[in-house]
């Protein structure tokens, strides 16, 4: 449900252009094209999408880093692209290329970065809730991905910020690192605190999401709850029914042709390894296990999976490699 107070990000129309590159003939390339969304307090908005598909150029508009060429913005009720100081203030970004001078060390660039604030996160609080204390010494240049990472988010939040961005995260954090960060981003949001979250990974949007933007070749193509979204119609005429995998191991090469329903789809991922996902009813699971006795067939394993928003995805921007 979409929050009743006045949003941390609204965007409407965007447009973004960039060039002109003369491999189009000196033509503006458009890498986002009237795209709109709106991101709630105490929410966690995740901006879905693959590689390329306009979710990084999308938030740092929002963040002004980029000009748009057309269409509206207001973060935290102002323009970002005129808005000053007193705004930026209030606003964590953590990039997913860090943008960390690689000489510095973590405890010193964080005490520099909350001397700016007037109200700053204690940097010791931050060093013990992110571990940074294990690598203090080390400089950025010489920092792995994952810590890297895990300081690029403190320094996001050593302002006390009102709204966070995060783009791509849990990029090269180990197991343990992200349980700590996504620990962490549940805290915010449950603190009120407004989080825009860009990632290709969609498990970790279905863990984190209160609300998904899919995002498309600059395009926003599906919106909703991580459960709304996981209702989207496999195929027309599939209706709003739970979609389920089955997933069982058996001999190779199959035909199940007439076995089950038309919408339901049925792989081979390899050789006597299937999958058959649809919205499955308890007679379609009765019908596969008769076919299986009349023919003596036993699976060697057999299991049951809800549709997962990697599936949504896949089956709204298509399978294909961009």
């Amino acid at each position: 449900m979409r929050s009743p107070e006045s949003p941390v990000l609204s965007i409407s129309g965007l447009v973004k252009d960039v060039g002109p590159l003369p491999t189009l003939d000196g033509k503006m390339l458009r890498v986002v094209s009237d795209l709109s969304l709106v991101a709630e307090r105490g929410q966690v908005t995740a901006l879905l999408g693959a590689n390329g598909a306009g979710k990084t150029t999308t938030i740092e508009c929002a963040q002004g880093l980029q000009r748009r060429t057309a269409g509206s913005i207001s973060l935290l009720g102002q323009d970002p692209d005129t808005a000053g100081a007193a705004l930026r203030a209030r606003v964590g970004v953590m990039l997913q290329d860090g943008g960390l001078p690689p000489s510095a060390r973590p405890v010193p660039l964080l005490k520099h970065i909350a001397g700016m604030y007037q109200d700053p996160w204690p940097v010791e609080d931050l060093i013990r809730r992110l571990g940074i204390d294990t690598f203090s010494r080390t400089s950025v240049r010489r920092l792995s991905g994952g810590q890297r990472q895990r300081l690029a988010l403190a320094a996001a939040l050593v302002g006390n910020p009102e709204v966070l961005f995060l783009d791509e995260p849990s990029a090269g954090l180990d197991p343990q690192s992200r349980q700590m960060v996504f620990g962490l981003i549940s805290e915010l949001r449950d603190r009120g605190m407004g989080i825009i979250l860009t990632t290709h990974l969609m498990d970790d949007a279905q863990r984190l999401a209160d609300y998904v933007y899919i995002i498309d070749a600059g395009h926003n193509v599906a919106e909703g709850t991580v459960a709304q979204l996981l209702q989207h119609e496999l195929q027309p005429g599939s209706g709003q029914q739970r979609v389920r995998t089955l997933l069982f191991e058996a001999e190779p090469g199959l035909d199940f042709t007439g076995v089950l329903p038309d919408a339901v789809r049925v792989s081979e991922a390899r050789a006597g390894s299937y999958a058959a996902t649809g919205a499955l009813t308890p007679a379609d699971l009765a019908a596969v296990t008769a076919w299986w006795a009349a023919r003596g067939i036993m699976p060697t394993s057999m299991s049951l999976e809800a549709r997962s928003l990697e599936d949504v995805f896949l089956d709204i921007s298509g399978r294909e490699i961009r």
